[in-house]
């Protein structure tokens, strides 16, 4: 039974997605925690792979948030819900073609009408925004419309903002209000395992092959589109971050393909939860940095 009242706090204790885990069956849905306030927890930044969960997540926070206000008990074992005057969701894809509207046109008058109408006593779930135009357009829009949600004086809005954009992680820096999530994921050699747990903190890593690998798209694309990944990023070390930095000269001359290996094998390296590592797990490490050497 949750305490609604007029805190303007939304927090949910082991929360579940009604419908979700009704089809999983008893015990088999992860359960979430959630903390959204006026002040230091405005919004929530959520990265993480597809599939992995972020989706589910929000929508039961929307949810349980509307269950609280009509009256209902809620899946969750503890909830305090803030009473909110609106429920904003800018989810999915959709298109109108009969009235000349795409699919990125019909999200961006939805966010416009979110900017337009939210308040701060509002709630806002935004499962991606951005993505149906160029990459540089994309997260521009984006961390535009969370800088403008996040500013009290516009909008202040509670909000959950499911995002690819490893970028916007930036702004937990930058801005007051808002905090970094990510969906926790585990690595078993080539695989992943989705945890389909909220943790703290950002990520940098999408899994986006990995995801394809698993929906059965065959093994000669991914592994090609592993490749095309290796020489994108080597691109962008060689020439998109020399572009960006106002010291240039720094960043004289080329890295070769052995530093490439070495700047791949320490991005590996520091993912690596040394507390975690069994003696069985350090020893697969070092053969397969090893190989990366060869």
């Amino acid at each position: 039974m949750p305490q609604v009242d007029n805190s303007g706090i939304i927090d949910i204790k082991q929360g579940r997605h009604p419908v979700i885990e009704k089809m999983l069956g008893e015990g088999m849905f992860v359960e979430n925690d959630t903390y959204l306030d006026k002040e230091e927890n405005r919004l929530s930044i959520i990265t993480g792979p597809n599939m992995a969960g972020k989706s589910t997540y929000m929508r039961q926070v929307a949810l349980i948030t509307l269950m609280a206000q009509v009256g209902s008990f809620v899946p969750a074992k503890e909830a305090k819900i803030g009473v909110v005057d609106k429920i904003f969701t800018r989810v999915g894809a959709s298109d109108d073609l009969s009235m000349g509207q795409s699919t990125f046109m019909v999200e961006m008058m939805e966010v416009a009408t979110i900017l337009k109408e939210a308040t701060s006593n509002s709630l806002v779930i935004l499962d991606e925004i951005g993505r149906g135009t160029s990459t540089y357009d994309g997260l521009s829009i984006a961390w535009a419309v969370a800088e403008y949600i996040a500013d009290k004086s516009k909008c202040g809005a509670k909000t959950l903002f499911a995002t690819h954009y490893h970028e916007l992680t930036e702004l937990e820096e930058k801005i007051e209000g808002v905090k970094n999530y990510s969906i926790a994921v585990k690595e078993k050699g080539e695989d992943i395992i989705f945890l389909r747990k909220i943790v703290r903190g950002g990520t940098d890593e999408s899994y986006g092959i990995h995801v394809a690998r698993l929906a059965g798209v065959p093994k000669q694309v991914t592994e090609n589109a592993n490749k095309i990944l290796r020489s994108l990023e080597r691109k962008n070390i060689l020439t998109g971050k020399k572009e960006e930095k106002e010291d240039k000269k720094k960043l004289e001359g080329q890295f070769d393909m052995y530093n490439y290996k070495l700047a791949e094998i320490a991005h590996e390296i520091d993912k690596i939860n040394l507390n975690e590592l069994t003696p069985i797990d350090a020893l697969n490490t070092l053969v397969k940095i090893k190989e990366k050497m060869m």
